[in-house]
């Protein structure tokens, strides 16, 4: 994203998320790194135990197929859980961007 995020925007991410991970609170973060670093566990957890699932949410907030692969092919091991993390928090702040600049 090329503008920096609100902290209404992250907090919409957050609860967007937390609604699809099924987190049972909503992360209080302010910013988009403390919003990475709180699903984090979660993704890393998809990843070693439930990757269909991980697949499944990665279809649904439409990461893309060819960013999914990057990620998983192109970057060190220790560092997949957090390169998807933060690729996923990216998309959602996206996709909340556009849904406020065109509402």
């Amino acid at each position: 994203m090329t503008e920096k995020e609100t902290t209404s925007q992250i907090q919409s991410g957050a609860a967007d998320l937390a609604d699809l991970l099924q987190l049972p609170d909503i992360p209080r973060v302010r910013d988009r790194q403390g919003l990475v670093e709180a699903i984090l566990p979660l993704i890393s957890q998809m990843l070693n135990r439930d990757f269909e699932k991980l697949l499944q949410l990665c279809y649904r907030l439409d990461l893309g197929e060819q960013k999914l692969q990057e990620i998983l092919t192109e970057s060190p091991p220790e560092d997949v859980s957090h390169n998807l993390s933060s690729a996923i928090v990216d998309r959602q702040l996206l996709k909340i961007y556009f849904r406020n600049k065109y509402r």
